[in-house]
């Protein structure tokens, strides 16, 4: 099973995610936790995180969670947020777990709060496995 340094290696081909900031703090089998430290390129004019910024996380925390531990490649198929309120906090924070996974289709939840409880969005994200490309 792949560390936590060896999936963030694998993963800082995800340039947008990496760009963000996003980093994963805890990974295995169906479920990740990452974080994202909020900088001022993540602010609407509101001040507040802006949506595409709390989904990024949402759907790294959903890539890690389904790419992280198999050999195939799993896609978003099909992604629904909802947000629930402004962060307040410094940090975001997203879990992505596993509702089911069958051969090639999968469901996850995702939730989005921040370093101070504040629950931010929820996600349900359908996947399917795609072929992996042949190995040369």
């Amino acid at each position: 099973m792949p560390t936590i340094q060896e999936l963030t290696e694998r993963f800082r081909a995800d340039r947008f995610a990496a760009l963000a900031g996003v980093e994963i703090r805890e990974a295995e089998p169906g479920r990740a936790l990452c974080a994202m430290a909020l900088q001022d390129c993540h602010m609407n004019a509101n001040n507040t995180p802006m949506g595409g910024a709390i989904f990024t996380l949402a759907d790294f925390a959903y890539a890690v969670a389904s790419n992280g531990f198999t050999e195939q490649i799993i896609v978003s198929q099909q992604v629904s947020i909802t947000f629930l309120a402004p962060a307040r906090g410094k940090v975001l924070l997203a879990e992505a777990a596993c509702l089911k996974s069958g051969r090639t289709t999968c469901l996850y939840a995702v939730d989005v709060w921040d370093e101070l409880g504040t629950y931010v969005a929820h996600a349900s994200v359908n996947g399917f496995a795609v072929k992996a490309p042949e190995k040369k």
